[in-house]
């Protein structure tokens, strides 16, 4: 009887018993509720195949998807206070850091490592959300003054990933006091002449986004994250109105200028590396070429002080002949074609006037009568004959009709002459 009890009661309690299924095999969009294959889910990188919706993934998995070949080294976090104000609320605080350590098996939440990408040495500071909400106290911004400190020794570009729901309640004012201390050590960055680059993920708000969140060289987001300082359930009750549609969202800021770019998961390690090489790059691509001493030809206007003449491209006019008697005794013919611009024949021409000009036979003068008169009265006749080659252009649109201009009236005087003109 023992193949009975060898082989065919296990094949009997097989078929009646049922199996354990583990939990993790599906998981369900929080956005569209589909269910995905966990193995699909991760193929895609923890993004809905269905709606496109990022899931929140850890530190670990981010590094080992942003670093070149998922390689990078993790530096330990300066030890810290556990409890500086002895807090209790319903547990001790203490028992509440044990609690999360051992959930995530990490000392706080915040994760530093440096490594490469794409060639490019990088510095990583990247939160962990499932340690007490990603919450920054005395342990966040050390591990932030450590970074920016590795950062500055490699001289690499710092790249620091969000995700936090704001200051630690528990550390109360020294929680918000590493408000200023992470500010500073942004500040450390930026005066090394090193990019500094946050990647801001769902959520981030609070003390964090009030602070190193927002001060970036570049400012990139994950599709629907959401980002803000208050809740939008607070606002709405404070101001007591209907805040917009997609309000907080990452494709929200980024329309109003608070994001520079929206970066779906799949690109984000090639437009970091692309950000990071235009970034870092201290030499130009092209040659330079050194141009001889005196081969330049600069033949425009001069520029105020008396420097040299710069050569706009436009065509350079030419000076207007000094206003003296000796200039207006020139014939018309002498004259460049930029001052007789300046008369009304020009402008009576390009704007399709048809009146005619008066004949050559009224301009012409004797040359003999003019010398011998007065010089002053040679300079009368030269302007009654300007104001006639205008053919009445200018005349005509002065109100006055002893301006007109006749054989029997008075020559105008200059200054009338130049106002009609």
């Amino acid at each position: 009887m023992s193949w009975i009890s060898n082989y065919v009661r296990p094949k009997i309690r097989a078929l009646v018993t049922r199996q354990d299924i583990p939990d993790d095999l599906w998981e369900k969009c929080p956005d569209c509720g589909q269910m995905i294959f966990h193995r699909e889910l991760e193929k895609a990188l923890r993004v809905c195949t269905h709606c496109g919706y990022h899931l929140r993934i850890g530190p670990n998995e981010r590094m080992r998807l942003l670093f070149d070949s998922g390689q990078f080294t993790p530096i330990e976090l300066p030890e810290t206070i556990q409890d500086p104000l002895k807090f209790r609320d319903r547990k001790r605080y203490s028992d509440r850091l044990r609690e999360a350590r051992a959930k995530a098996e990490a000392t706080d939440a915040i994760m530093v490592a440096h490594g490469r990408m794409g060639g490019h040495p990088v510095v990583m500071a990247c939160f962990d959300f499932s340690f007490m909400g990603g919450s920054m106290g005395i342990a966040v911004g050390e591990g932030l003054l450590a970074a920016a400190r590795l950062a500055c020794m490699q001289e690499a570009p710092l790249l620091v990933v969000p995700a936090s729901g704001g200051a630690r309640m528990q550390e109360g004012i020294l929680s918000l006091m590493q408000m200023p201390r992470t500010t500073v050590a942004v500040d450390m960055v930026k005066e090394k002449g090193l990019p500094y680059v946050v990647l801001l993920t769902d959520p981030t708000t609070g003390g964090v986004s009030a602070s190193f969140a927002m001060l970036g060289d570049l400012t990139l987001a994950e599709p629907g994250s959401v980002i803000g300082f208050a809740g939008q359930r607070v606002i709405e009750a404070t101001v007591r109105e209907q805040l917009p549609e997609g309000f907080q969202r990452a494709e929200y800021l980024r329309d109003h200028g608070m994001v520079d770019q929206v970066v779906d998961r799949r690109e984000l390690r090639d437009r970091l590396i692309t950000l990071f090489g235009l970034l870092t790059r201290t030499t130009p691509e092209a040659r330079i070429v050194r141009i001889p001493e005196g081969s330049l030809k600069l033949d425009g206007p001069r520029v105020a002080g008396g420097g040299p003449r710069i050569d706009d491209g436009r065509p350079t006019a030419e000076p207007q002949p000094a206003d003296t008697g000796e200039a207006q005794q020139q014939p018309a013919e002498k004259r460049s074609s930029w001052s007789l611009s300046l008369t009304g024949r020009s402008r009576d021409k390009a704007s399709g006037d048809k009146t005619p000009d008066k004949p050559k036979a009224e301009k012409a003068k004797p040359e003999t009568a003019k010398s011998d008169r007065p010089k002053d009265t040679q300079k009368g006749d030269k302007q009654a004959d300007s104001a006639g080659e205008t053919g009445g252009h200018a005349h005509a649109a002065s109100a006055d009709p002893h301006q007109a201009g006749g054989d029997d009236e008075t020559p105008a005087t200059d200054p009338d002459r130049r106002a009609a003109e």
